[in-house]
């Protein structure tokens, strides 16, 4: 496919460059500002012992160092999901980009430390155990179900894109006609054993080169295209587009881009990685780094694949050739050579294909966890892991012959739903403490709005009422949703309070 070269005034792409270093700016100073405004509201205790000590099993319960911890943090929540959300994203134009920087230090970082400090200060437990602990019994059995579903979608979706990644690239460079499903089997593999596997033997020790890699080339592609002489940063918008939907195929803003940019912004599969590793964290004064951090650094791999998918291909009606042509993951492909050449731009395309890859075993980790809590199975013994984790491969092995298409849908969605669960247990907690609720509550509330409207609004996955009516039912349910929270959680937090300095679980 041709790519048209458009050239704009010095000062044009100057602005742009700004505009885009304002955005990663902007995240930067979040995590510093607003990210120590979280940690304080929170209340951490540098003197009390963290569960990576307290119950230290030498299998999911192992200290691990603070460096160590982010990467393999941002590569459990990286995933496809910030990049092949914000290529879709960019459909809608550079208004995708705010959304990222707002939605990230507001809702997605602030989610992410909520569901990492109150696994650790519940001595590591997942994330159905922490809602039922601050939402109630019916919660917990709801998150039960929804976090399994989540996790199986998402362990399939992380099979299928880089299979498909993989596949395009050895038929692609070497001629080889390679079975697509060759390929699963292989990934599949993988991840069973490091599904069984300690902790510290392949997602600690390797993970962080991962993680290395990752950022390395997400840096090397923004600047390659800053400089390209090509192709123009942020390609051919104006800076009064900013807010307008350019959405070439007539999809409406809201709530649609909410749903398609949900890693990188904010993303419900996180609450269900970062226990993994507030069973490592060695002390909670590092949770800001791990938590808050790493979803910070997520948004900015977002921003740069955002502003690649609207740079690289010049316009939203390209761009959209482009996916419907091949997916997003001929988007990578072709950025990725065509900026790199072949040699840089196989290693950059390897980079992306290792994200989902990283996330995909600990999605059934999680599942493997989260199942055992249910039962109350120990994890030390082999036999205990691979009884939990063997039915979920099945599962996951049928799943993976659905249409990868239907599966992203309901992904999207499952996955903002969790989102929203997280943010009203965080909001319960803080009630419950008399602390600044609204932190978590505000993203809450317009989380639960987004959710409700997009399902009742879509007729793929929902019921296909129209926009006004999907709307303000989703305001009136979130209403109702915020008023019951804060009925039920307002100063009960006492004995919580007491419990959590011991170390003690109390059930609902």
């Amino acid at each position: 496919m041709g790519i048209s070269v458009i050239k704009f005034p010095t000062s044009q792409r100057e602005n742009k460059m700004t505009w885009f270093l304002l955005c990663v700016a902007a995240l930067v100073g979040g995590y510093f500002i607003y990210g120590a405004f979280i940690e304080k509201i929170f209340g951490i205790n540098e003197n009390r012992q963290t569960p990576a000590y307290s119950k230290q099993d030498g299998v999911d319960y192992v200290p691990m160092s603070n460096k160590k911890v982010y990467l393999v943090q941002l590569l459990n929540i990286a995933g496809v999901g910030p990049i092949f959300g914000p290529i879709m994203g960019a459909l809608y134009g550079p208004a995708a980009m705010l959304w990222i920087v707002l939605g990230c230090i507001f809702a997605g970082a602030v989610h992410d430390y909520f569901s990492g400090m109150l696994s650790i200060r519940n001595n590591g437990a997942s994330v159905p155990t922490i809602t039922g602990r601050y939402l109630g019994n019916g919660a917990k059995h709801f998150m039960n179900i929804f976090a399994i579903v989540l996790l199986l979608l998402v362990g399939v979706v992380f099979v299928s894109a880089p299979a498909g990644m993989i596949t395009n690239l050895v038929n692609e460079q070497t001629g080889i006609d390679m079975s697509m499903t060759t390929m699963v089997v292989i990934i599949f593999a993988y991840y069973i054993i490091a599904t069984i596997v300690p902790v510290d033997k392949i997602i600690g020790r390797f993970y962080p080169l991962f993680g290395a890699l990752l950022i390395f080339m997400s840096v090397g592609l923004i600047t390659a295209i800053a400089f390209s002489s090509e192709h123009t940063l942020l390609g051919d918008y104006e800076m009064s587009q900013m807010f307008t939907n350019m959405n070439p195929n007539d999809l409406p803003l809201w709530p649609a881009l909410f749903i398609t940019i949900a890693c990188g912004a904010i993303s419900g599969f996180h609450a269900t990685q970062s226990p993994l590793m507030a069973r490592c964290l060695q002390n909670e004064k590092n949770g800001r780094f791990v938590f808050y951090g790493a979803m910070i650094g997520e948004g900015i791999i977002a921003l740069i694949w955002c502003a690649l998918a609207l740079s690289f291909f010049g316009s939203v009606e390209a761009l959209s050739e482009a996916i419907s042509t091949g997916g997003p993951g001929s988007v990578v492909y072709n950025s990725s050579i065509g900026l790199l050449g072949v040699f840089g731009g196989i290693i950059a395309f390897l980079g992306v294909v290792i994200l989902p890859i990283t996330s995909g075993d600990t999605a059934f980790r999680s599942s493997r966890l989260i199942l055992a809590e249910y039962f109350n199975m120990d994890q030390k013994a082999l036999r205990n892991r691979l009884l939990m984790a063997l039915p979920l491969f099945v599962l996951g092995g049928i799943l993976t012959q659905v249409d990868f298409g239907i599966i992203w849908r309901y992904f999207g969605f499952a996955n903002q739903t969790t989102a929203v669960m997280m943010l009203w247990t965080a909001s319960a907690y803080l009630l419950r403490h008399n602390k600044l609720h609204w932190v978590a509550t505000v993203p809450a509330m317009f989380m639960t709005t987004v959710c409700i409207t997009f399902i009742l609004n879509n007729s793929q996955l929902g019921f296909g009422l129209s926009m006004m009516t999907s709307t303000i039912t989703g305001l009136v349910a979130m209403l109702a949703i915020t008023g019951y929270v804060i009925k039920k959680s307002k100063g009960k937090g006492e004995t919580d309070l007491a419990n959590e300095e011991d170390g003690r679980l109390e059930t609902v």
